[in-house]
This record gives C-alpha cells, sequence and structure tokens, in this order.
C-alpha cells in the first residue's frame, strides 16, 4: 500500500493539468460532467471525497485520456481512496501520528533529523510517558495508551520483510535532556543502541558541538520520505509544537530541496553509525550510574 495522502497530492496535480491544458474552469468541467465545482476544487487539492474514483473517471473521460494515461491515473485515484489500518482507531491515536502513518506507508526510504527521540524508535514506555507530558501543555485529543499502541504498530510496518530503508540523526540533546524519568530514559537509550544494530536501520549522532558545513543550524524536526515509484513526489514533513507543515516536491520543489540538502550537512556532521552506538553505549552508562538506575 502507498500512501493515500501522497497518492491525492499526485492525482491533484494530475486532474489540475489536464484541466488546465484542456483551457477550461473549475465551474465549466463541473457542468460538463454534472458534479460540483467544489468537488473538483477538492480534488485538485489533494482532499480525498466521497465516490473520489467515479468522479475522477468523469473528469478524465471527459477530458479525452485514453490508453497507458487512462489506466495509470485510474490507479492513483483508486490508492488515494485506500484506507490505512489508522483510520480504524480515529482520533484515539491523534491526527498528527496519523499523518505520519499514513506517509510512511509504502515508502522505500524515511531520513529524519530529531532533537528529541523519534517515534519510529521509542519504547512503549518513553512513548507513554511523551503522551502523557503532551497533556501537561495544553488539551489533547488522542487516548495516550491507544497513541502508545499505534506507534507500536507503526515500528512493526517499518520493520515489515519489505520495509523501507530508516535513517536518524539524533541531536544530542535528545538523549541528554531528560524528557522520561531516569529508568525509562535510561532503558530508552539503550533500545536505541539495540535498534542500530539492524540491517535497515542507521542512527547518527549530531554532537552539541559539532560544526556544520556552512554554519547552517536545523530550525525544528523533519523527515524525508521517498516512494517507490517515481513519479510520486519526495515529501517532507516539518514538526512544529502544535500541527505540521507537508511539503511535496510537486509543488514545493525548491522548499524540499532546501530540506534535502540540509539533512545531508548533517549527516556529514553527525558521528559515523558505529561511532554513534558508541556514544548512546557511554550514556545509558551516565544515566545509570548519575541517576541511580539499577
Amino acid at each position: 500500500m502507498i500512501s493515500p495522502y501522497v497518492r491525492r497530492q499526485r492525482l491533484a496535480v494530475e486532474l489540475r493539468s489536464l484541466r488546465e491544458a484542456a483551457r477550461l474552469t473549475h465551474a465549466e468541467l463541473a457542468k460538463r460532467i454534472g458534479q460540483s465545482r467544489m468537488k473538483i476544487t477538492r480534488l485538485e487539492n489533494g482532499h480525498a471525497i466521497r465516490d473520489g474514483q467515479a468522479a475522477v473517471m468523469r473528469i478524465i473521460d471527459e477530458l479525452g485520456v485514453e490508453g497507458d494515461r487512462w489506466t495509470e491515473i485510474m490507479a492513483v485515484a483508486r490508492d488515494a481512496t485506500e484506507r490505512g489500518w489508522w483510520t480504524s482507531l480515529g482520533q484515539a491515536m491523534g491526527a498528527r501520528q496519523a499523518l505520519y502513518a499514513d506517509l510512511e506507508a509504502g515508502a522505500s526510504e524515511i531520513v529524519e533529523f530529531q532533537p528529541f527521540v523519534p517515534g519510529l524508535l521509542q519504547t512503549s514506555e518513553f512513548a507513554y510517558q511523551r503522551q502523557v507530558a503532551e497533556a501537561e501543555i495544553g488539551p489533547v485529543t488522542f487516548q495516550s495508551q491507544r497513541a502508545v499502541e499505534a506507534r507500536q504498530t507503526r515500528q512493526r510496518m517499518l520493520r515489515r520483510p519489505d520495509g523501507p530503508l530508516y535513517e536518524v540523526v539524533l541531536d544530542e540533546v535528545a538523549v541528554r535532556r531528560l524528557s522520561a524519568p531516569p529508568e525509562v530514559a535510561a532503558a530508552q537509550v539503550q533500545q536505541l543502541v539495540a535498534v542500530a544494530s539492524e540491517p535497515r536501520i542507521t542512527v547518527r549522532v549530531l554532537q552539541v558541538d559539532a560544526v556544520i558545513e556552512g554554519y547552517v543550524t536545523p530550525r525544528s524536526a523533519f523527515s524525508l520520505y521517498t516512494y517507490p515509484d517515481i513519479r510520486d513526489p519526495r515529501v517532507v514533513a516539518v514538526d512544529t509544537v502544535t500541527t505540521d507543515v507537508v511539503l511535496t516536491s510537486l509543488t514545493e520543489e525548491a522548499q524540499v530541496t532546501r530540506y534535502e540538502n540540509l539533512y545531508r550537512r548533517l549527516c556529514d556532521a553527525a558521528l559515523g553509525p558505529q561511532e554513534s552506538v558508541e556514544f548512546l553505549i557511554n550514556v545509558v552508562a551516565e544515566l545509570t550510574g548519575r541517576q541511580g538506575v539499577a
């Protein structure tokens, strides 16, 4: 299954391009196919709609699409309406986590910069503590336990046989500043050491005193997603305190490229995989010794 979100963005660009090539407005096309202008607008903005496949078929038939391109667009439209496992949890897992689960679906590679332990590598105890902490600064819509269960499902999807390559550049602050009780934090760092040995997972630590080329510095966490079909867009998700910004190479190529360039510089400045593991082992020892963790 390929991310329905990604396929909706690809479909939106296809439909907009076809309509503009036919020199039709939204209203003119809507009148021709007997659909509302709003429905066409929503499709071209990458939103899910009821009877989406039927609407897409009417549009491309009216615009004279045939042969292989017709088949390709309808395949994308079908994928765009798929319902992933995350939809069954509704708001219980949180809208933000559902978005990340969607973007992860079918990805061939995921790379991240994180000033925090990434959700895909969190222990259940650490994840629960983080959900509780989120509720400390304001109301939340998710259920803490269900959110933790959803995170565990995302981790299983990461480790599926055809799962993606995963790499994270982890800011040293993520393991130095306590974001859970000491014993939970120590177990979490030990988990990072363990997963770093898995063949498709790479962990790189960006030390506080690392010098990044050009003295550029990241302003927030971000994730980059690549998919097997080169016609699917490259995607960046930028993490903020309240909502997430999602950019695709279909409509924001220059911005996506900036994040890719930034990630490469962060990766170059970070410790290598083996050095990172050794660094994390030392952090576990320090946490255990200083906090009296058994």
